[in-house]
């Protein structure tokens, strides 16, 4: 009512992140033959976002198991050529294969096709995300 950004969109935010990020390995998300369900997720919120701000997502792998992977996000508003930072947080998925009959999800291996493409960033990195 007031303007602001409901804080679930920052998770919205971040997908979308994270599927212009699969498309920048040559990727889609729905043809891995795996999924990629949340296994956690956390945001710290700095300052709100408005209604029809531009926003700016700053996704990094901060983690690559066999099985999961954990991305650290900022996201920002863009205004005068400058990014004020609003939130930060952290998602952690898993990679899951689904049973055609039960429809259980079970742990599975990242496709050895697309763990070659992703790995984690560099520590100096990660430090500096964190500060």
């Amino acid at each position: 009512m007031v303007g602001i950004v409901h804080f679930s969109n920052f998770f919205r935010y971040v997908e979308a992140a994270e599927t212009a990020f699969y498309r920048s390995l040559g990727l889609s998300i729905t043809n891995m033959g795996v999924g990629w369900p949340r296994v956690h997720a956390e945001f710290d919120y700095k300052r709100p976002l408005r209604f029809e701000d531009t926003v700016q997502v700053t996704l990094t792998v901060v983690e690559r198991r066999p099985r999961s992977i954990v991305y650290a996000a900022k996201v920002g508003k863009v205004e005068d050529g400058a990014v004020t930072e609003c939130a930060r947080g952290k998602v952690a998925i898993a990679c899951v294969k689904e049973d055609p009959v039960t429809r259980q999800l079970t742990s599975t291996p990242i496709p050895a096709a697309v763990a070659a493409l992703i790995e984690a960033a560099p520590e100096a990195d990660i430090e500096d995300w964190m500060r």
